[in-house]
């Protein structure tokens, strides 16, 4: 794999590339990469979830989180860190694998490794839609053991 497209399990390896990204990523009045890397902890909390770091510079900057039950496919959510100015977020679940009974995401068709998702865009701290995706994390990351 070349430098500008790397998935590699949380070892330490990734783990430090993910470090180093977040502590070169200068925090704006947004709070974004406190999101970010609030998400990352509580995601990696979770039994049996392996997180992946996958870095395209320039474009976005992938944590995919997989259960190690799940079968059918490499992940149960991606959060990505869109390259703008200032950086935002996208979370994204396969459409089947949660709810969304508030209707705050977005379905996006074909939009997550082809298949039809539903994402959840960040573009401030804000902590009651924080909260609603950390439920979400959890549905996802219980209908991953199903699969």
């Amino acid at each position: 794999m070349n430098s500008t497209n790397k998935e590699l399990d949380m070892g330490r390896e990734t783990d430090s590339e993910l470090n180093t990204f977040i502590d070169e990523w200068e925090e704006t009045p947004e709070k974004n990469r406190e999101v970010f890397t609030r998400l990352r902890e509580y995601l990696g909390k979770k039994e049996g979830v392996t997180l992946q770091f996958i870095a395209r510079p320039g474009v976005t900057y992938s944590l995919r989180a997989v259960h190690a039950a799940q079968k059918k496919r490499s992940l149960f959510v991606m959060v990505d860190v869109i390259e703008d100015n200032p950086r935002w977020l996208s979370v994204c679940f396969y459409g089947e694998m949660i709810t969304d009974p508030e209707e705050k995401g977005d379905v996006v068709p074909g939009g997550l490794l082809g298949e039809d998702a539903v994402c959840f865009d960040i573009a401030e701290r804000d902590e009651e839609r924080i909260r609603y995706i950390e439920v979400r994390l959890d549905e996802a990351c219980r209908n991953a053991t199903k699969e």
